[in-house]
């Protein structure tokens, strides 16, 4: 059987990953399924994404540019959704990205919008249904 289990993120700003990451989770479907001081987890689908601090970061800083992971791919529904969610993005602490070429900046077949948050970390909402 094939699939995730669940992504850790480890942040430097909790309180500041949490309601960026909490307001672009819920749009997507997400709910919060428990929390503890300096962490949170959203699940969806079987799967579930962690947010949470360590006193074994070994720096402040994200760099998606860097060897690790680049940036998080989630379903976002019709591509209506995409439209309202990535419109909403900059209220939330999201800068789009791409916006030259959005919405087929990933090419002619693919709808979808990037954006990154305040520490750097970049989420692609993918349109995957008409």
């Amino acid at each position: 059987m094939a699939g995730f289990h669940h992504v850790e993120v480890w942040v430097a700003d909790f309180a500041q990953a949490s309601g960026e990451w909490g307001w672009l989770l819920r749009e997507l479907g997400f709910e919060r399924s428990s929390q503890w001081p300096g962490g949170e987890s959203w699940a969806a689908g079987g799967a579930y994404l962690t947010l949470t601090t360590s006193p074994n970061l070994a720096g402040e800083a994200h760099d998606r540019r860097l060897p690790g992971v680049n940036h998080l791919a989630f379903k976002a529904g019709a591509r209506a959704r995409v439209d309202e969610v990535i419109a909403a993005a900059e209220q939330h602490g999201w800068r789009p990205l791409y916006q030259e070429r959005y919405p087929h900046a990933g090419g002619p077949d693919h709808y979808a919008g990037w954006l990154e948050n305040s520490a750097g970390f970049k989420a692609e909402l993918v349109a995957d249904e008409s």
